[in-house]
């Protein structure tokens, strides 16, 4: 990509689950044989990256493409769609929106135009580019992670309602059909495992680079070590660093089968140093995996009886892991675009996904 424009979805653009829904030999095989199949549903609530156009008068001026797509999950969805294409075990679900129309990993506002009051009151408290605590008001963020302006402050009440309710009606044609299309993937697969009295898990699939961006679009300003992810990935269960309960906190994945899980990651993707592979560091894990996991908690006793395990687990892979170095570099430098995915790459890590899930199950 050489422009620095940021990338629009046509207006009017109306998503299908069959669009956001993908799985091995589609032309071949339907989604109930796939879901026959599979016993890993893997979802990417942060893998979408073009913006619908409707939103685009909304953008901040500033708001370039570099910023765009790293304010997503978006080298998450090249790789987990080949994994998908090589491994019959897994369905995928993405998000076709991008996470600044509202974030499916946060609990939806009950008043968005409230919490978009709120979340600029905030950020003017804290001075312009500066760090603002916007914990519970960050499901649609006036800023990007870096604090560096995303949306235009309305300037009366005619244009706050314009803002919530373009936001809320656009978010239906993408990003509601991904929410309402990874539940009933969900529901429709834990049934199938009762059936077939096999275990399931979801897989909420996301990265995170342990540098943010400047203004010239560097994304090179190292993180506090507190929150850097290591070399490869994090996995999360709601735990503390060894996958166990913290206090009387649920976790969404038994911890040993969380640890299994991690050591299976370590030979998947063939690294020697354990602690590239972490447990709940630096995150705990969001909004899918509680959601998840408090659904297969109601289906505990159910599944104990049927001899089966029901498990939901977040996956944070580092950045620049997935990049690669050359990748990785070039966006470390000013610039306003998005270099393409390397496609070897990512079919190599796609490999290392399956990898990592069969060295699971045959544990």
């Amino acid at each position: 990509m050489t422009s620095g424009e940021p990338v629009l979805i046509p207006a009017g653009t109306v998503f299908t689950p069959e669009d956001l829904t993908f799985y091995a030999d589609r032309d071949s095989r339907s989604l109930d044989d796939a879901i026959a199949e599979a016993d890993v549903l893997v979802s990417c609530p942060h893998s979408g990256s073009a913006i619908p156009a409707e939103l685009s008068r909304f953008l901040a001026p500033e708001f370039t493409q570099r910023l765009q797509f790293d304010f997503t999950d978006m080298s998450t969805s090249p790789i987990v769609r080949r994994w998908a294409e090589i491994d019959s075990r897994i369905v995928y679900v993405e998000n076709p929106h991008p996470r600044m129309i509202r974030d499916p990993n946060r609990a939806k506002p009950e008043n968005l135009e409230a919490s978009l009051r709120e979340a600029f009151a905030r950020v003017h408290k804290a001075g312009a580019g500066n760090k603002a605590d916007l914990t519970g008001v960050d499901a649609v963020r006036p800023v990007t992670f870096s604090f560096y302006p995303l949306l235009l402050e309305p300037s009366d009440d005619a244009g706050w309602k314009n803002l919530a309710e373009t936001f809320t009606e656009t978010a239906e044609h993408g990003l509601g059909v991904y929410e309402r299309t990874r539940d009933a993937l969900i529901e429709g697969m834990v049934e199938k495992s009762f059936e077939l009295g096999r275990s399931f898990t979801t897989l909420s699939f996301h990265d995170t680079m342990n540098h943010t961006t400047r203004r010239d679009g560097a994304v090179n300003v190292e993180r506090p070590e507190a929150d850097r992810l290591p070399d490869v990935v994090a996995l999360s269960n709601r735990g503390d660093h060894h996958g166990n309960r913290r206090g009387d906190n649920p976790v969404t994945m038994d911890p040993e089968l969380i640890r299994t899980l991690a050591v299976s990651h370590r030979k998947g993707f063939q690294v020697d140093d354990p602690d590239a592979v972490a447990l709940n560091q630096p995150y705990l894990g969001s909004f899918e995996i509680i959601r998840a996991g408090a659904r297969f908690a109601e289906l505990s006793a159910r599944a104990a009886e049927a001899g089966i395990t029901l498990s939901a687990v977040q996956a944070e892979f580092k950045r620049e892991f997935l990049l690669g170095n050359e990748l990785a570099a070039y966006i470390m430098k000013p610039g306003l675009d998005w270099p393409t995915p390397d496609a070897e790459r990512v079919d190599q890590l796609a490999h290392a996904c399956k990898a990592s899930w069969d060295h699971y199950r045959n544990s």
